[in-house]
């Protein structure tokens, strides 16, 4: 990797795709003989959504997941052409763009079907239904299922490959309502024909709730290397795909009694030095870390003073005299034998690491990293 560009920004993303790489081989074979696909959602988490589509179909993964048949369309333009499973809802209007682009999408009314039957011409179709098990968002009721798949049968064009369901407390310590929304799906499988590919399971699942792996794992955030929450077990290595960059831009002494940034939250107790870091909410750097995150400068843990601005952020560097502008920051990652953990930072910002990761805002470049010659 040139490193003249980089010295050049304020604010980076380096996405180690070996790592991706590597935490995709993992699940692949934690879930087999089950197949996984890969969630690539919201611009893949906010990390890249072809490059790691590219390496995950690589290295393991059957497939695809998005969320809106748009993400399904960008991937196909890029040449992209494993299956690629809508798991959102589509509009009847996008039925023959959906059909040319032989994306696979989760039908839950006629009138959906109806449009993709009549684009379809004499083409077949794969379709996937979605079950509310319980998360009671998109997907039709346990009851509604097999008159509506009977409803399916009146358009041969379309090949009903899947059913599926999305679990809503896979990742929360009590794991019992994750084996009732299974115990439904199975309920009503027995009164359809057979279907090929019947999924729930997410990370979570895939990592401790086996029964659930049924034949599709949707994994997402174990496929950027982090574990979905503190009660989610670790039954395979997960490598960290972010590492978050910036750099400071200015070093300056703040004397006793004296703020830093706005509304003063902060204000110095003794003589601190503190250093300007060009990263702030701006760049999707959550606010709520005022005063309470920390970042690595120079391989040592550095607080944050003061509130995170649009554009900024302070830090206290009093026990580092040698740090200079220009210096590397590290927000998330490592840096020397020390680390930010995304985890950490999604527990001190009260939010969820899926956040964090897909809030980055455009103007963060993201550098792709990966070994010479992988």
């Amino acid at each position: 990797m040139d490193p003249s560009p980089l010295s050049r920004r304020l604010v980076w993303a380096e996405v180690n795709l070996d790592a991706v790489a590597a935490n995709t081989r993992n699940l692949a074979r934690l879930v087999n003989p089950a197949r996984l696909f890969a969630v690539v959602k919201a611009d893949g988490y906010g990390l890249g959504a072809v490059p790691v589509a590219r390496t995950a179909l690589e290295n393991g993964a059957a497939g695809l997941c998005v969320a809106r048949p748009e993400e399904g369309l960008m991937l196909r333009a890029q040449g992209i052409a494993a299956p690629i499973l809508i798991l959102g809802p589509t509009l009847p209007s996008l039925a023959p763009e959906v059909v040319r682009a032989r994306l696979t999408p989760t039908v839950c009314g006629l009138e959906l079907a109806e449009a993709l039957a009549q684009a379809a011409g004499s083409r077949p179709v794969a379709v996937h239904v979605k079950v509310d098990t319980g998360l009671h968002r998109y997907g039709i009721s346990p009851a509604e299922v097999e008159p509506f798949t009977r409803c399916l049968n009146r358009y041969p064009q379309l090949r009903l490959e899947g059913i599926w369901t999305h679990l809503a407390t896979a990742d929360e310590a009590d794991k019992s309502f994750a084996y009732r929304q299974l115990a439904l799906l199975q309920q009503v499988m027995v009164g359809l024909p057979q279907v090929p590919l019947r999924h729930a399971a997410n990370t979570a699942a895939a990592l401790d709730l086996p029964e659930l792996r049924l034949d599709l794992v949707r994994a997402g955030l174990g496929i950027y290397g982090y574990y979905p929450s503190k009660h989610v077990g670790q039954a395979v290595s997960l490598q960290p795909a972010l590492t978050l960059k910036s750099r400071v831009v200015r070093v300056h002494e703040v004397g006793p009694g004296e703020g830093v940034g706005y509304g003063h939250t902060w204000v110095a107790s003794r003589p601190t030095r503190v250093a300007l870091v060009a990263c702030g909410y701006g760049d999707g750097y959550p606010r709520h870390l005022s005063n309470r995150g920390f970042v690595l400068i120079r391989g040592r843990r550095c607080p944050l003073v003061g509130r995170v601005s649009m554009d900024l952020l302070t830090v206290d560097v009093s026990g580092l005299p040698e740090v200079g502008v220009g210096d590397e920051v590290v927000l998330v990652g490592r840096q020397g034998d020390e680390e930010v953990r995304l985890e950490e930072l999604a527990e001190l910002a009260e939010t969820i690491p899926y956040e964090l990761l897909t809030r980055l805002t455009p103007r963060v470049a993201r550098v792709y990293v990966r070994s010479e010659g992988a």
